[in-house]
């Protein structure tokens, strides 16, 4: 077991490559894998936190004005500057719906794991994710009625609870473990923990793909249209990330690209009313292949970019 989590763990970025075709092969089993979804959202958070530095996490403080920032730009000015873009009509209605509201979503968790296997600053990640995600449901139903007409409802109380929960939970099994195995020891195993996480994130891939395949037999054309929209926006948005944060440093600014482009598309799903266009539900689960596929297609780029001879340290 040991040896296939640290080969996993040693090709991260091409195992979720690969790894995300089995819910639409396997279509049973991904209705299967369907409970799966909150648990494995969970269980990758904890394991993100046995390999990120505590003391790192803690520094977000110091930053504050810098967090600020980056968590009004994922979750205020992005979602306003694609409104902005969609204005004149060009795409149709339903689209402009769902690439908005994927805008207005926060980073998806995951994006903090995935920093870890392309050498970004996963603790900051982590910070921005986190932050994201508890202030959305403040910020995600205003936006949504505000520019799209579309009633998105939370219950606050109940979702923050939830995810004080999990957050909650994660941390301390986090703690336990680093109090038992040791932070050298925890070191030591990365390669294996990153495999773990890979697992992990399979199962989510896997469980958010239920019904995916049968809409590529009944409307292929819907299907690929609504693939390439989920390529090129995730694309944009991690470009307008970067450009945004360029003068921060080349690591910072990647890592806000990748969770400028990367967003919780399931938080959204769970908020939907049951009479939502099912052509938007689709869109979110297919723009999960961008999430999964970029890592792997993107990771030259990332290491050109990260080169020592390119690379300027962040400011502090």
């Amino acid at each position: 077991m040991n040896q296939l989590l640290s080969l996993i763990g040693g090709r991260a970025t091409q195992f979720l490559f690969a790894g995300v075709f089995i819910g639409l092969l396997l279509p049973d089993l991904a209705a299967v894998a369907r409970p799966l979804l909150a648990p494995s959202v969970g269980l990758m958070l904890g394991l993100t936190l046995l390999r990120v530095d505590w003391h790192s996490l803690g520094r977000w403080r110091d930053r504050a004005v810098f967090t600020s920032v980056a968590v009004s730009w994922i979750l205020l000015l992005s979602p306003l500057l694609v409104w902005f873009c969609l204005l004149p009509g060009f795409l149709p209605p339903t689209l402009t719906v769902a690439l908005v509201l994927v805008a207005a979503a926060p980073s998806i968790i995951s994006a903090a794991s995935i920093a870890l296997f392309l050498d970004l600053d996963a603790e900051r990640a982590l910070v921005i994710c986190l932050l994201s995600t508890l202030i959305a449901p403040l910020t995600l139903p205003p936006l949504a009625i505000g520019l799209l007409g579309v009633e998105i409802e939370f219950d606050i109380l109940a979702f923050m609870a939830r995810m004080g929960m999990l957050v909650g939970f994660a941390f301390l099994g986090a703690l336990i473990v680093r109090r038992l195995v040791g932070v050298a020891n925890l070191k030591a195993s990365a390669v294996r923990i990153d495999g773990a996480i890979v697992i992990t994130m399979l199962v989510f891939a896997v469980a958010i793909m239920d019904g995916v395949s049968e809409a590529l037999w009944q409307h292929p054309r819907t299907v690929f249209v609504w693939t390439a929209a989920a390529f090129v926006a995730n694309l944009l948005l991690q470009s307008l990330g970067v450009l945004c944060f360029a003068a921060t440093g080349r690591k910072v600014g990647l890592t806000l690209g990748l969770l400028s482009g990367n967003r919780n598309m399931g938080l959204i799903l769970a908020s939907l009313p049951p009479s939502a266009n099912h052509e938007i539900v689709l869109f979110f689960a297919l723009a999960q292949l961008p999430i999964y596929l970029l890592p792997a297609l993107l990771r030259p780029v990332y290491r050109a970019i990260l080169r020592p001879n390119t690379y300027r340290a962040d400011p502090e």
